[in-house]
């Protein structure tokens, strides 16, 4: 009795002494551990910024979704709220009730609304489950109003895209987080300006109790979360609509592979419409192919026919070499260090005007002016206009093209590169070879943002576009006549518009099918407008169009498209009458094919 007596007061004198230790000596680093052991941090997710036109209009936007999940441990048969009518008493209900209530306001089946809230007979309740995913705060709000213990909600970002299909390709889409918290950038814009949109996660730190609970009445420690920035875009989503719809329109009509749209600012570069005939929706882009889930225009790479033909005669025109008024005798056939050009159609043989020869789009007469440059010249100035080279306008897959060096140009290739075979661009590349030949021969690189919007409404601009003068405004000034020297007395006379001067370019290429023989064709048409003061580029082209190539044609495309931004803009009607020159040299022949 003693010794347990003894061994007892000890047992107490210890318990005392480490009390006092605890609670005296040592009390604030053991609140603070016992503190550090009840904290949770949590992670703020910040607002995604939005992607919207250049007027402003909402492309691409984040909103507030919940899950609503719950911790099954600890059920009782019922539990207390207040009652739903808005008065302070309260009462008890059962869980069943519960889910009933609930299943109406989530409008889903009772049953499954129960098996998530109770816990099924035999089996040990969880910890964590799904009730309902993505539910809007006003639906979240409603069903916490139940009042079920432990019943959470856990806020998500989830991406909308109002105008539906408008500028998909360019847009692109998202994917879900690692935590499923959030969305990351996985194509288009979304990808390319994951930086700017995402912003910069936000941190809270909460108190919970030994089950789990937070603790209402502990301090919380919270750092804000900033919020992503919007991506302006030089978009128009209107043009974009009509750019869009007129492309699908050709590709229906003529069955093609794909049809592309595009609408360039001449004195700023900025692109105001990218159309692909292949709809993709950024809210399912499962529902599109994936080689259509970017846009073709940028990434897919073509030789594009007569196109082409206005580089080298800007070269051989800005290098003295030729002037528009000179005369060439140009035949049906043309032979050269044994290689034969031929037209496309059979046709006499003329007296013709550099210009002619452009307008009427001849083969044979375009390789004659080309002769005037060496290879490495002509090369040169192809560079200069940017082929060769990947435009970036912040989207992923860009293709440069195909432009081999002169030096390894075969005894062909280098006369059918002076008529847009034997390399490869793509659709923005035409844009731009036209802009520059619109603005004085100043290439600006094709811009598809304006800038960013913060959170306070201040706005950030992007990047100054890179300008590079390519040819001598004279030249550029001689080029313009000669494009509309095709609409009025060429190749695109069904290109004209009401009440504009308007010039361009018309193209048929040949396309190679995966043997590497050509087995397709691509058709074209870039033009300006009004050529008295330009202020448009619209480049449609049609790839791979089954039937009768002599039937193809982008006219209306191109009109419709152009006709649309001209008075989107309200640009007044020409005040000014066409201003070309002769075809042939002497007595004019019409239509010599």
């Amino acid at each position: 009795m003693r010794l347990i007596l003894i061994l007892s007061l000890a047992a107490l004198l210890a318990i005392a002494g480490r009390l006092f230790y605890v609670q005296g000596i040592n009390a604030a680093q053991v609140a603070d551990k016992a503190q550090q052991d009840r904290l949770r941090e949590q992670v703020i997710p910040p607002t995604r910024g939005s992607i919207v036109d250049r007027n402003g209009t909402i492309l691409a936007v984040s909103v507030d979704r919940y899950d609503l999940v719950i911790d099954q441990r600890g059920q009782k048969e019922t539990y207390s709220r207040k009652k739903l009518d808005g008065s302070n008493e309260r009462e008890r209900v059962t869980y069943e009730q519960a889910a009933e209530e609930i299943a109406v306001i989530l409008e889903q089946d009772v049953a499954q609304v129960s098996e998530a809230i109770i816990p099924v007979d035999g089996e040990k309740p969880k910890g964590y489950v799904v009730v309902a995913k993505g539910v809007t705060p006003e639906i979240k709000n409603e069903v916490m109003e139940i009042g079920v213990p432990r019943l959470a909600s856990q806020l998500r970002s989830e991406r909308q895209y109002p105008q539906g299909v408008i500028a998909g390709p360019l847009l692109g889409f998202v994917r879900n987080s690692e935590d499923q918290t959030s969305v990351v950038g996985a194509e288009g814009l979304e990808l390319s300006q994951e930086d700017r949109l995402r912003g910069t996660d936000g941190s809270r730190k909460i108190e919970v109790g030994a089950d789990g609970v937070r603790i209402a009445v502990a301090d919380v420690e919270e750092v804000p979360a900033i919020n992503g920035q919007d991506v302006h875009l030089t978009i128009d989503s209107d043009i974009n609509f009509v750019a869009q719809r007129e492309a699908e329109k050709k590709r229906a009509e003529f069955d093609a592979e794909w049809v592309s749209v595009v609408v360039e600012e001449v004195k700023t570069g900025k692109i105001l419409a990218i159309g692909d005939s292949a709809q993709m929706d950024p809210n399912d882009p499962g529902a599109t192919p994936g080689e259509f889930r970017r846009s073709v225009s940028i990434t897919r790479a073509f030789e594009p026919g007569s196109t082409g033909k206005a580089a080298i005669f800007a070269a051989a025109i800005d290098a003295g070499k030729v002037k528009p008024t000179d005369q060439f005798t140009v035949p049906n056939k043309y032979t050269v260090q044994n290689e034969t050009i031929n037209d496309s159609l059979p046709h006499a043989t003329y007296d013709m005007t550099v210009s002619g020869i452009f307008a009427r789009s001849y083969n044979t007469g375009t390789v004659m002016v080309g002769e005037t440059l060496g290879n490495q010249q002509r090369y040169d100035y192809m560079r200069k206009f940017g082929l060769g080279e990947s435009i970036q306008l912040g989207l992923n897959g860009a293709s440069k093209g195909q432009l081999a060096e002169p030096g390894t140009w075969d005894r062909r290739q280098q006369f059918t590169t002076m008529f847009g075979q034997g390399y490869s661009q793509t659709v923005l590349h035409t844009a731009s070879i036209f802009q520059t030949l619109a603005n004085g021969g100043v290439r600006i690189a094709p811009s598809l943002i304006e800038g960013y919007i913060n959170e306070d409404g201040s706005q950030e601009a992007a990047a100054v576009p890179e300008e590079t003068r390519v040819v001598k405004k004279a030249t550029a000034d001689e080029m313009l006549k000669l494009m509309e020297s095709v609409v009025e007395e060429g190749t695109g006379t069904k290109m004209k518009i009401p009440g504009y001067r308007v010039g361009g370019k018309t193209g048929t290429g040949q396309a190679a099918g995966e043997s590497g023989g050509y087995d397709g064709y691509t058709y074209s048409f870039a033009g300006v407008a009004p050529l008295d003061d330009p202020q448009f580029v619209v480049v449609a082209t049609m790839y791979r169009p089954q039937g009768d190539w002599k039937q193809f044609s982008v006219a209306d495309t191109f009109t419709e498209v152009m006709s649309h931004t001209l008075n989107t803009f309200n640009v007044p009607p020409s005040s000014t009458e066409p201003d070309t020159y002769n075809v042939f040299i002497g007595k004019e022949q019409k239509k010599p094919w």
